[in-house]
């Protein structure tokens, strides 16, 4: 498939105060991403970028929305499409999980649920060069695949904090928020969206996400279709970000 045309949709809200706020990009701009492909005389290939919160669409308005992206692909046998879903992605650029990182070098880690709960991560320059393999291998067409940097089994709370008090070189103490205050944050967010306009993060749905206790891929099948390898670990990750922000 190298030297064939293609488009990456990587459908962006994150934010929002209904469900039908993340549809109307994450579901409408898919299919109007799909439309414009379809109408080509010759169809490129359609890289969909979803997310893995797609895998539980029951836990937050988010995670529907993409999980009805991904739907609307599925709908569309004739065209040459695939879908990547993706773990959480930090590194240059990353809005959401540098707080965390940073949070971690300054000696706390913040979890929101239970410190057991595990997580696969990816750093961008491992996403791109997924994108880029994926693209390259006809074996990818329309399949859905998954990937992360390759830590069997993931990372609980615990772990990501001791690989960040390697990095910086100090004590990192995890906070487990109490329940009670962040569900207080949330239902405030959402009547104050009701009022402003304002798009919040931090909603009931997006609780449940970041509360869920498996969020944890492996690499099987994005090897075996595109033969795509990670090679950033997530203390090499981590050394960046401290470098970088030196």
């Amino acid at each position: 498939m190298t030297g064939s045309t293609a488009v990456i949709h990587a459908a962006g809200a994150v934010r929002g105060a209904s469900r039908r706020d993340f549809d109307h990009i994450n579901v409408r701009g898919t299919a109007n991403v799909l439309a414009a492909v379809a109408a080509q005389p010759t169809p490129p290939r359609l890289l969909l970028l979803s997310s893995l919160a797609a895998r539980e669409p029951g836990l937050s308005w988010y995670a529907a929305s993409k999980r009805a992206g991904e739907e609307l692909l599925a709908a569309r046998p004739d065209l040459d499409w695939l879908i990547l879903r993706p773990p959480a992605v930090y590194g240059p650029g990353d809005r959401e999980m540098l707080p965390v990182f940073r949070a971690m070098a300054r000696g706390i880690a913040t979890v929101p649920g239970d410190a057991t709960a595990r997580t696969s991560l990816i750093h961008v320059t491992d996403l791109v060069s997924a994108i880029i393999a994926c693209l390259e291998s006809g074996a990818t067409r329309h399949q859905t695949l998954t990937l992360c940097d390759g830590k069997a089994n993931g990372y609980d709370w615990r772990e990501m904090a001791d690989l960040a008090a390697a990095t910086w070189g100090r004590k990192v103490r995890l906070w487990q928020v109490p329940r009670w205050l962040l569900d207080c944050v949330a239902w405030v967010n959402l009547r104050r969206a009701g009022l402003t306009g304002h798009s919040p993060m931090l909603t009931p749905p997006k609780l449940r996400e970041l509360r869920h206790r498996d969020w944890v891929v492996d690499n099987m099948d994005i090897t075996r279709a595109a033969g795509w390898r990670p090679e950033i670990t997530l203390r090499e990750g981590l050394e960046q970000l401290r470098k970088a922000e030196l």
